[in-house]
């Protein structure tokens, strides 16, 4: 259900995009940027790109994601609490909440291999449709953030790992962000699924995390999963923690991010479904529960290398 049932609310944003594409980029051009990042303060990124990728599911709701202005209802009221400190998205989203002026301040991380779509034959193959490294360094953007998923028994894959090496390099060229959510994959009566074991992660991380020519702007998307000392002991690499599709009451699932999020490494959360469509509606609520459990203090020893 809608959280707003006037069907004209948006129609300034088609006519903007029939009259004056060109307002994009300027909105862009314009808009504020985030201040920085410091170790020791974590950040809260929204997500917003499963649709690019035909995956509009949220738990029992085969097309919860499915109504464009409602889910902008929802991204807006994610957007407005200050500790929701930006965004990933698709590119027709993220061009939607630039003309809404909904990113000012924030971070922005472009979604780029959409490909892959859920339940395509050949899902594995996740080609990169999305925002490319040029695109988002004209965006003013932060990063962009590749899915990486890696099947064993399947020869797609290290197409795959391929388009992901090069766009790491692509993206870091441009000093931008490279932030990659791997995960061991398998097909199981005929869909892809990823193995979330402990130690699945961890293989996953140890060949995402050596992948393009250098990791110096790479960060890792990992899921909490039991174990999470172990997995966040397998890098360096700054982290966030992904939310997806949870099983459990909400209220387990934010036990089990807090606990995740105190580890070493762990700088933040980027989280989609779980805060935009929660089983009580209520999305500012979810989001400021969310956002209550992340750490806002800057370490004194940060950006230090050892002489």
């Amino acid at each position: 259900m809608s959280l707003n049932d006037d069907p004209r609310r948006y129609d300034h944003l088609s006519a903007l995009r029939l009259e004056d594409p060109d307002a994009v980029a300027r909105a862009a051009a314009s808009r504020r940027r985030h201040p920085g990042l410091k170790y020791g303060v974590q950040n809260f990124i929204v997500a917003a790109d499963h649709p690019a990728r035909g995956a509009l599911a949220v738990g029992n709701d085969p097309v919860a994601m499915a109504d464009r202005r409602d889910l902008l209802d929802r991204l807006q009221i994610a957007l407005a609490n200050p500790a929701v400190d930006g965004v990933l998205a698709s590119p027709d989203v993220m061009d939607d909440l630039l003309l809404l002026g909904a990113l000012e301040g924030k971070l922005i991380f472009g979604s780029m291999n959409r490909g892959g779509l859920s339940g395509l034959v050949n899902e594995i193959d996740d080609r990169f449709t999305g925002h490319t490294a040029a695109a988002l360094q004209a965006l003013g953007a932060d990063g962009g953030k590749m899915l990486t998923r890696i099947c064993l028994g399947d020869p797609d894959t290290v197409a795959t790992l391929e388009a992901t090496a090069k766009a790491i390099d692509s993206l870091a060229e441009r000093k931008l962000i490279a932030m990659v959510e791997p995960f061991l994959s398998r097909w199981e009566n005929g869909r892809v699924r990823n193995d979330l074991s402990t130690d699945a992660v961890i293989k996953s991380v140890a060949i995402a995390e050596g992948l393009g020519s250098t990791s110096a702007y790479t960060w890792m998307k990992l899921p909490v999963v039991a174990e999470m000392e172990r997995v966040m002991a397998a890098t360096t690499m700054p982290t966030v923690l992904l939310g997806g599709d949870p099983e459990g009451t909400q209220d387990e699932v934010f036990a089990s991010w807090q606990a995740a999020l105190a580890l070493p490494g762990v700088q933040g959360l980027t989280v989609g479904r779980t805060l935009l469509y929660p089983a009580d509606g209520d999305v500012a609520g979810a989001v400021a529960t969310a956002a209550s459990l992340l750490k806002t203090r800057v370490l004194q020893s940060s950006a230090k290398v050892s002489e």
